[in-house]
């Protein structure tokens, strides 16, 4: 079985590092992990016992949340970044250090977090952070696209997160918690975004 989805981008002229969530299913015995990422998408695969039955036990068992994971990942999920970040030459190009380039993460990941524990139908709030890192970084001389690869990059290493830690979680929980959090990344680029657009504005109204 290969189910789609994907996850609604409020910031749609903007291209999310997901395109799609995947979830297929497996015969057990495979050596594949449960959670991949890469440019086509994040890919769920769930193992299951196989038709001839046998003694075979489902393999996955983990009892964690990803809220708690990520929650008490969260010092290896910055310093992954920032060493992506630092793999990026427009990114270094500006020079900062590492609170100046890093300071904003927590707040953005507690954001995740609490989203991802908000009881089903609340509406999710919006991230003032996101909205004061948009802030900060036109401050610092960053571009709009700047910001989508650091986004981009955030995503990337939440999911690599998930990855390592894959036996930990819940998994009847874990495609919905995928697709909440590639829908909150996006949010807060949205965020971000108008920052720079609010500058854009006016300027194109002046030369008009």
């Amino acid at each position: 079985m290969h189910t789609t989805f994907f996850p609604e981008s409020p910031c749609p002229k903007l291209v999310s590092p997901i395109g799609k969530v995947s979830l297929i299913e497996q015969p057990c015995g495979s050596q594949s992990g449960i959670l991949s990422v890469d440019k086509r998408g994040v890919t769920v695969t769930r193992t299951t016992a196989s038709p001839g039955g046998g003694n075979e036990s489902l393999a996955l068992t983990g009892t964690e949340s990803v809220a708690d994971i990520l929650e008490k990942e969260l010092d290896p999920t910055i310093h992954e970044w920032l060493g992506l970040v630092e793999k990026e030459p427009d990114l270094i190009r500006i020079q900062l250090n590492f609170e100046e380039r890093t300071g904003h993460l927590p707040r953005l990941l507690h954001d995740v977090i609490a989203r991802l524990r908000l009881d089903k139908g609340s509406k999710p709030p919006v991230s003032v952070a996101a909205s004061h890192h948009g802030e900060l970084r036109l401050k610092q001389g960053y571009t709009a696209a700047m910001v989508v690869d650091e986004s981009r990059i955030l995503q990337v290493c939440i999911f690599s997160t998930l990855h390592r830690n894959e036996r930990r979680v819940t998994f009847s929980k874990l495609l919905p918690d995928v697709v909440t959090i590639a829908d909150e990344v996006d949010a807060q680029l949205k965020q971000q975004i108008l920052c720079f657009l609010s500058v854009e504005t006016p300027k194109k109204a002046t030369r008009n």
